[in-house]
């Protein structure tokens, strides 16, 4: 059994920091669950275009407001608690919060804790980061 405490999580290696998001990683790839669970706060005011090319993911709002757009076919749909959005097909995405928004992600493949996104949007693949030497 794995119990991990939020507010211990965020003291500690396991918040990722940026300039437009932070990401509490309560279970990583070393957990050997086959998928990692955050919570991730995006901050308001933020424009974040992302693009998991590498990643599947799905978000479920907790708390906030705000927009996200598919970019692949100019969608654009309201955040706010309760609503849950998939990137299942990779989709390009921008991401627009009215307010901060605090939300529960889960990935697969998991990530390993230290991924932030790269110029495309994306975190890097398991193999990028082993290359890269991370």
């Amino acid at each position: 059994m794995i119990v991990r405490n939020l507010t211990e999580a965020a003291r500690s290696e396991r918040k990722v920091v940026t300039d437009g998001w932070d990401s509490i990683r309560m279970l990583l790839k070393d957990d050997g669950m086959g998928f990692s669970f955050h919570i991730t706060t995006m901050y308001a005011g933020k424009t974040l275009e992302m693009h998991y090319k590498n990643h599947y993911e799905a978000v479920f709002v907790l708390n906030g407001e705000g927009i996200i757009e598919d970019l692949g076919t100019g969608e654009t749909h309201e955040l706010r608690p309760g609503v849950l959005y998939v990137l299942n097909e990779h989709d390009r995405h921008i991401v627009r919060p009215r307010t901060d928004i605090v939300t529960a992600c889960v990935f697969n493949p998991p990530v390993t804790g230290k991924e932030v996104h790269d110029e495309t949007g994306a975190y890097p693949s398991e193999a990028e980061m082993a290359q890269a030497g991370a």
